[in-house]
């Protein structure tokens, strides 16, 4: 499978960049100068791209108070319906293309996550550069198939997954002709507990499957985005809104703008910091060697004496013979006279 993605014109994998997602979700609160507001804030703090969710309540789900539409189980939701939420939660789709033109002269990529054919289509519309798949239709096959056969990139969320579910779904796009792929180790929990993160799953993920993996990252803070950028994720996707305080219904796990863009930063020092994975010194370092221990003389020797640990040690710097030549040295004589603070060098005894 391809190991490097284009998203517009961004790769996303190999040795490029982190990829940063920023996630508006809800966060707009039915406001079109929020969003655009939200959009300008993650072009600010260093995001990549600005992620939308194309949806409405009716193609989502029903209006229905049947107990498995309602909500429970000590979510931060609990005691409305589903339909109830998401009438709440949609981006209105008229928006969508002028906050896509907003994103792009930011220089930013917009996508989105479609729930059903018409998001789709509507998607296609607006050119949008690729496809999330949200982990709750991760199940949804034939989503999946049809976004795939658009030959852009799909990110698929495993936020419920199976190692079963992530396989049909990888071959949901291979049948299509689309290898694009990216696959994202998610908690869907909100916001998620750090000891369920698991994030030793991703290179497992990258491993088992192939393909350029990264982490949708629904707990507080940067931690433990930055610890999935060590783990080799090469996007990482975070909700943003202006204020927590604000509200709304992921509020209470999305990030501020000054904290994104600490996170940002967070994840470029440690992409400078990881470096490469072959043993090699960096010019720095092969200078530093010359401050290494070496064999010295630490007391003046007249030519024909004996050198011993009295008169010749290992001592900073490194300008004579490394320390393992003890061996070869003590027992030995000086050719000539050697002066203390001499650095011993294989000519000056026999």
């Amino acid at each position: 499978m391809r190991k490097e993605i284009k998203i517009a014109d961004r790769p996303v994998g190999g040795d490029n960049p982190v990829y940063v997602v920023a996630e508006m979700s809800a966060n707009h609160l039915q406001s079109y100068d929020r969003a655009v507001e939200i959009i300008h804030a993650a072009a600010e703090a260093g995001a990549d791209a600005i992620k939308l969710q194309t949806y409405t309540a009716d193609t989502i789900t029903i209006d229905s108070d049947e107990p498995c539409f309602r909500i429970t189980g000590g979510t931060i939701w609990d005691g409305t319906t589903l339909y109830k939420l998401y009438r709440e939660a949609y981006t209105p789709w008229e928006w969508q293309p002028d906050l896509c033109a907003e994103a792009s002269k930011l220089g930013l990529a917009c996508f989105s996550s479609p729930f059903d054919p018409t998001a789709v289509a509507f998607m296609e519309e607006m050119k949008m550069p690729a496809y999330k798949i949200a982990s709750y239709e991760i199940t949804d096959i034939p989503l999946i198939r049809l976004v795939a056969s658009k030959e852009k990139p799909v990110i698929l969320a495993t936020g419920v997954a199976t190692e079963g579910d992530i396989k049909l779904a990888i071959d949901a796009c291979l049948r299509e002709g689309n290898d694009q792929i990216i696959l994202l180790k998610c908690v869907s929990a909100y916001p998620t507990p750090y000891e369920d993160m698991n994030l030793r799953m991703i290179p497992t993920l990258q491993n088992k499957f192939g393909v350029v993996t990264g982490l949708s990252d629904h707990s507080a803070g940067s931690a433990a985005s930055v610890a999935a950028v060590a783990l080799g994720a090469r996007m990482i996707e975070k909700h943003l809104t202006l204020k927590r305080s604000d509200g709304g219904p992921d509020g209470a796990f999305s990030m501020e703008p000054e904290e994104f863009a600490r996170m940002v930063t967070d994840i470029r020092i440690a992409e400078k910091a990881l470096g490469k994975s072959e043993y090699s010194l960096t010019p720095q370092q092969e200078r530093e060697r010359s401050g290494a221990r070496s064999l010295f003389v630490v007391k003046d020797v007249k030519k024909g004496e004996e050198l011993t640990p009295l008169n010749v040690r290992s001592i900073r710097p490194g300008d004579g013979l490394p320390p393992i030549d003890e061996p070869l040295v003590y027992g030995s004589h000086a050719k000539h006279d050697l002066k203390r603070g001499t650095p011993l060098k294989k000519e000056d005894f026999l």
